[in-house]
């Protein structure tokens, strides 16, 4: 083929080619640390291939979640501190995941730019991988997208999909009944949820991302940006010990909105807001935004990331289970035969 009059090519467009294929190159040695049992293929190909048998399923139901990181997005492209909002993208889907009794199993990532910088789409790809290792799924291919004129200069878009499988029978939530026990597993913090109230509230105090962080150590953007919690293997280890009714992820809609998604219609819950200790970064988001007790509890998790609903008989063993595990656990109430979510106590 003969040369345009011009010679223009993608680059000159703004699309570096070269530039994508060098960090495929890069991030490879980080899925290969994702692999396990069920993947077949490597990164590059136009699919990605996983089985099921080998992955020791035999009558397996497929679970999919979708979902991103929200506005604290913006924090991390304000601040350049870009290496945990990659274990943000994963989390949000596969704690979702285990919520419906899957086990995650692989992971794919869409990350979207106007210029590509090798750099930070490779710490930010990095941090997905090191998601997927903490939860046991594989990272087996995803999408980098360079878009000139799509995005302002420095900024990105992540979004990301999972997909679990369980065996036939084995969904949750099921058997939810009057006086089961929740167990609250403690959150990192904000977790993913929320930032666009939690921008609003740093505007108000008048710190700038770079301050002392006034509920914890280093700046204010590093605190906010600590990544959210994986519950998956303490979770996957609960549900098969048994026992275990319903997981609720505490996601948008915080403590009032989530949990009534895995009731039976008619029952409702009592939480003790006294169970457990209020992180301070939340104290700092409540007191700076004179925010009333309701609304905290129906827009941050509050110091709660995954609510257990499980069999009374069996939530001693259960709590311990998950504490060896590594979680921070308070039996914050109970299953009632009153529809809606009741508080008693006092969060702030």
């Amino acid at each position: 083929m003969t040369a345009g009059k011009n010679g223009i090519t993608y680059a000159d467009a703004g699309v570096d080619i070269d530039a994508g294929n060098a960090l495929v190159d890069r991030i490879k040695p980080a899925a290969k640390r994702t692999n396990r049992s069920g993947v077949m293929s490597g990164l590059g190909g136009f699919g990605a291939l996983f089985d099921l048998k080998a992955a020791g399923y035999e009558d397996p139901i497929l679970v999919g979640a979708t979902d991103g990181v929200g506005t604290k997005l913006r924090i991390a492209i304000d601040t350049g501190v870009v290496d945990g909002v990659g274990i943000d993208l994963v989390a949000m889907c596969v704690n979702d995941l285990i919520c419906q009794g899957a086990e995650p199993l692989f992971f794919l990532d869409y990350f979207a730019t106007g210029k590509l910088d090798a750099e930070t789409a490779a710490r930010i790809i990095e941090g997905i991988a090191e998601g997927c290792v903490q939860s046991g799924c594989a990272l087996i291919g995803g999408e980098t997208a360079e878009m000139p004129g799509m995005y302002p200069e420095g900024d990105f878009d992540l979004a990301g999909f999972s997909v679990g499988a369980m065996e036939r029978g084995m969904a949750l939530p099921e058997g939810v009944q009057q006086g089961d026990v929740l167990l609250g597993l403690g959150s990192n913090g904000v977790h993913s949820n929320g930032y666009s109230l939690v921008r609003k509230l740093v505007e108000i105090s008048g710190l700038g991302w770079d301050a002392q962080s006034p509920f914890g150590d280093g700046t204010l953007g590093e605190a906010l940006l600590t990544p959210t919690r994986l519950y998956v293997k303490p979770a996957l280890q609960a549900i098969r010990a048994g026992g275990v009714h319903a997981l609720a992820h505490i996601t948008g809609g915080g403590l009032t909105e989530n949990l009534p998604r895995v009731l039976p219609e008619g029952l409702g819950v009592e939480i003790d807001l006294n169970s457990w200790n209020l992180p301070r970064v939340f104290e700092w988001l409540g007191e700076t935004g004179g925010m009333a007790e309701a609304e905290m509890l129906k827009t941050f998790n509050c110091g709660i990331g995954m609510i257990v609903v499980c069999a009374a008989e069996q939530a001693d063993d259960l709590s311990k289970m998950l504490t060896d595990a590594g979680e921070t656990v308070a039996r914050i109430g109970s299953v009632s035969e009153t529809p809606g979510v009741a508080y008693s106590g006092k969060l702030l």
